[in-house]
């Protein structure tokens, strides 16, 4: 794989045909262009019968220069690099930058090739390209073009885990209008692609990407949530707004997605994949309050929020009702 750096500072990924494939390519090009010029030729003969030899000799070198240059030049400029041979074997020529091949650079291929090709039977050919580290020939190194693969096996899709649970949620008032395409493929790529980073340089990465996260956001990323937790976090959360946006009120009344429920991130590649993302400890069980007396500040009651702020109609049904006069507080009624 070639990696280029165009001008405004974008990597691309190029795969470089290899010999044999380019060898096939050009073998059905030489062999479609004779066919051509062999039909050529003999329609130039019985047309130019009555013609001296000298008329003959020049249209048969017309006929070769029309036909096995003039004819792969032409095809390369029309079909920006895929002749008939590259399109049956999956190739095509580009510039040096990633570029679309013009009518300067099919012009060089198809004069040196020539040469190369023609006149050598392809041994110059051959040399050049396994001496190149990117197997190019001499035309495609005056031309400065290059033959890449334009079929590339399928492989599966990047499976991106989901966060944790206790995130389940937590992100859902974020403004997530203003975050640009390119953030979210970054972000994908880095959760589909994190486990075969280094620690360090992963978990720097991930710091960079929730930063520039946040910038969009307008919020701050918490400090108590791991950076890579937390972009899994919020792509979940904007994957559920497109849902719901695609699929209208069949989201609600099918329930929650299975990412958001709890526990959905156990037992997927070891539980938590997040460095630093462990689950939240558990509260510890609390004694039933007693009938009558009131909690503690800060203690968990079943019902009641922590703070206290409980709704009127909770904290009705949980506070021991005012025992009438002349009635005990166990309810117990004595016999007159």
């Amino acid at each position: 794989m070639s990696e280029l750096v165009t001008g405004e500072a974008v990597a691309l990924e190029l795969r470089p045909a290899r010999l044999p494939s380019r060898a096939l390519a050009v073998l059905i090009d030489l062999i479609v262009a004779v066919v051509v010029y062999v039909a050529v030729t003999v329609a130039l003969v019985a047309a130019s019968a009555s013609l001296d030899d000298a008329a003959q000799v020049a249209l048969s070198i017309a006929a070769f220069l029309l036909v096995l240059v003039g004819g792969p030049i032409a095809v390369e400029t029309l079909t920006h690099g895929r002749s008939l041979g590259k399109l049956a074997v999956g190739l095509r020529v580009v510039r040096d930058d990633g570029g679309p091949i013009r009518f300067r650079h099919a012009l060089v291929r198809g004069a040196i090739g020539v040469i190369e090709i023609l006149m050598t039977f392809g041994v110059v050919a051959c040399i050049a390209s396994l001496v190149s580290a990117r197997g190019r020939r001499l035309g495609d190194v005056f031309a400065g073009t290059l033959v890449v693969r334009e079929r590339i096996p399928v492989g599966h899709s990047g499976f991106v885990p989901p966060p944790p649970p206790w995130l389940a949620g937590r992100f859902s008032g974020l403004d997530l209008s203003a975050v640009p395409d390119g953030l979210w493929l970054a972000v994908r790529q880095y959760l589909t692609r994190m486990h075969q980073l280094d620690p360090q340089v992963g978990w720097a990465m991930a710091e960079r990407l929730a930063s520039d996260l946040a910038a969009h956001t307008g919020t701050p990323a918490p400090q108590d949530v791991p950076p890579g937790a937390f972009l899994a976090a919020v792509v979940q959360e904007r994957q559920a707004r497109e849902a719901r946006r695609a699929y209208g009120s069949s989201m609600t009344e099918a329930g929650p997605s299975p990412a958001s429920r709890p526990g959905a991130g156990v037992g997927v590649q070891g539980g938590y994949p997040y460095p630093g993302a462990q689950p939240a400890a558990p509260l510890s069980p609390q004694p039933p309050v007693p009938y009558g007396v009131e909690a503690a500040p800060g203690v968990a009651r079943p019902g009641v929020p922590v703070d206290g702020a409980a709704s009127e109609k909770s904290s009705e049904g949980l506070r021991p009702a005012v025992p009438p006069e002349g009635r005990p507080a166990s309810g117990f009624v004595p016999p007159a």
